[in-house]
Order: C-alpha cells, then sequence, then structure tokens
C-alpha cells in the first residue's frame, strides 16, 4: 500500500521525535509538536497504518511508537532531507583538517573528527596503493653507485627504497633515468604499472640498461601493492553512551566485530565514487552488526576513490545530520589530498 503525503509526514515525526528524545512517540506528543494542521485521532489513524505496515512498532512498556528498520529506510530514501551544515561546522572541518603534517595524520585527524562531530564509531581506511597513481619518482644520488628512490602517489603516501647500482654512475646519466622513469609511470594506476617497469628496461639505451635494470627491481617493490590493508577506528565508547535498548542486549559482539579488521574492510572499504551508503539493521551482512547502522563513502583527490570512510551507531542516529557530516568530512579530504 503506497503511503500519501499525510501518512509519510507522521513516519518523518516519529523517526524525528525518537532520535531526538530516545522515548517512544504518541500521537497528542505528534500533534503538540509538529505542524500537522490534523487532530490526534487522525494521527492515531495514520500511526494505525504505518503499524500495519511494518514501519512503526509498539514496545511493550509503552503506548508510544518507535521507528523499525524498515521505517528509518523508507525516512532515509524518502523523507529525510540532509542537513547543511553550518558556516562555523565547515569551518571546524576545514581547520582541524589543514593542520595535519602528513598522510597518517590526515587519517588519525579525520577519524577522530569524525566520532566528535557524529557522536558514532568512527572509521578510515588508509588510501590503498592499489587504487592510488604516481605522481612523482625522484631519484637522490648518494654516492656514484647508490641511489634513493622516493615514489610519491597522488594521496600524498611517499615509499622510498635504496638501489645499489652495478656500476659508478654519472649525474647527468641518473637525470636521463629520472626523466624516463616520470615520463612512462607519472599518472599511472600502480596496479597497472609493472608492465612499463619491465618495457622501460627495454627500451632504455644500452649504456644505461644495467641501471635501470637494477633500478627496475626496486620500482617493481615500491609499485606492487603490499596485501596490508590499514584500518583507523575512534569513538568506540560512543556506543556506550547509546541506551543498550538500542542494541537490544549486549554491546559485547559488535564491540567484538569492530576488532576485526576483515570486518571493518567490507563495511567501509568498499565504496563507490561520489555514493554514500547507509544500511540500517538488518540490511547488514555482519550479523553481530544488525542492531546498528553503517553510513559510509568513498574518499580521494577529484573522482578518484582510495578509500573509504564512515560511521556505525545505534539504528536510532541522526541519519540527515550524520549523512552530511561524512559526505563533508570526506570532501574536504579529498581536497586535502589532492593539493597535498
Amino acid at each position: 500500500m503506497a503511503l500519501d503525503d499525510r501518512k509519510l509526514a507522521v513516519l518523518a515525526a516519529i523517526v524525528e521525535d525518537y532520535v531526538a528524545t530516545q522515548e517512544p512517540v504518541g500521537s497528542r506528543a505528534l500533534v503538540e509538536r509538529h505542524q500537522l494542521r490534523v487532530s490526534p485521532a487522525t494521527v492515531r489513524n495514520d500511526m494505525a497504518v504505518l503499524e500495519e505496515e511494518g514501519y512503526i512498532r509498539q514496545p511493550h512498556t509503552s503506548a508510544g511508537r518507535v521507528p523499525t528498520d524498515a521505517g528509518y529506510r523508507l525516512f532515509v530514501d524518502k523523507l529525510s532531507r540532509i542537513k547543511p551544515l553550518t558556516p562555523a561546522e565547515r569551518r571546524a572541518i576545514e581547520r582541524f583538517l589543514l593542520g595535519a603534517v602528513d598522510l597518517d595524520d590526515v587519517v588519525h585527524r579525520t577519524v577522530r573528527l569524525l566520532a566528535q562531530l557524529t557522536r558514532q564509531v568512527a572509521v578510515v581506511q588508509y588510501p590503498s596503493l592499489s587504487r592510488s597513481s604516481v605522481r612523482h619518482f625522484e631519484l637522490v644520488p648518494i654516492s656514484t653507485t647508490r641511489l634513493m628512490v622516493v615514489m610519491i602517489a597522488e594521496t600524498g603516501r611517499v615509499e622510498q627504497r635504496l638501489v645499489e647500482l652495478p656500476a659508478p654512475t654519472a649525474a647527468d646519466d641518473v637525470t636521463e633515468l629520472r626523466r624516463m622513469i616520470n615520463e612512462r609511470l607519472v599518472g599511472r594506476r600502480l596496479v597497472d604499472t609493472p608492465p612499463l617497469v619491465q618495457a622501460l628496461v627495454e627500451d632504455v639505451p644500452a649504456t644505461l640498461r644495467p641501471a635501470m635494470t637494477s633500478l627496475s627491481t626496486v620500482l617493481l617493490e615500491t609499485l606492487v601493492e603490499r596485501t596490508e590493508e590499514r584500518i583507523a577506528l575512534a569513538g568506540t565508547a560512543n556506543l556506550a553512551r547509546s541506551s543498550l535498548l538500542d542494541f537490544q542486549g549486549s554491546l559485547r559482539p559488535i564491540l567484538e566485530a569492530l576488532e576485526e579488521e576483515v570486518i571493518l574492510l567490507k563495511l567501509f572499504g568498499e565504496v563507490e565514487p561520489s555514493m554514500t551508503r547507509v544500511r540500517i539493521g538488518d540490511e547488514n551482512e555482519i550479523e553481530d552488526l544488525r542492531t546498528t547502522s553503517v553510513v559510509s563513502t568513498g574518499y580521494g583527490p577529484g573522482t578518484t576513490v582510495v578509500g573509504g570512510m564512515g560511521v556505525l551507531g545505534p539504528t536510532r542516529m541522526d541519519y540527515p545530520g550524520t549523512i552530511a557530516t561524512v559526505r563533508a568530512v570526506a570532501r574536504y579530504v579529498g581536497d586535502l589530498l589532492a593539493n597535498s
């Protein structure tokens, strides 16, 4: 049965009141607090239909109603307008992130900021090298037979390696090797570079081939993704501030799930560009997290996604505010990476 605008307005009011008060919502309170322009009896009838359709339910302890997972889903999909952040909130995000000194600092500041702003558990995936591109290669002579190879990814991630050359190499030759490497590899995704490195060895002048052969081994070590993916987590104490009723039982399974990096990568690492994903209650694949909601999005420079971030909390969360905050923080981090 399709719900008319009035019943949708009643559902939106119930969600907003329950999120704000943590108390089951009654018809009289709705009429008093919201501009519904109908009697409590009409609202009671509308609530009866919403309950029949599975969007709200009545806890045993109260005459009021609370939203179900289906009610929250309808609210997120159709009824909620994303709350614009205030200028003060935007300035606070910008100031907090602009002080970062390196990529680790960006990630740690971001996860703390998300936890503070949303009062939920925040998760940020470190930029994945497999999704990154090469920004620049530098070859720094240490001696005539030793170079420092520095690879800077577009995420700002820096990898350094030492390479021993088979014979003394002139400064002009090092400059030429640097030029050829950058010409071939800059702008390329790291996962696409191995065949390009092999081709470099074949294409350099014969006099430079021994040096490039030694360099190619180190280049491949630097470019090929190591398997570890890292996650930063903050705000688990925020779970304890939520009522246990929110989680319908013990917090322990949720806390244990949050200790598993594989689970967190599944929740927050599988993201599409510029898409915010909201998983509510039973929509979560992880059984221990089915009393929670997860809001996640991708981040990165421009349209490139290099990692995921978001928050996890009770299904009774401020969805419009949380979605707006996660999007805004992701956008600022993307800008930082693009300009670093």
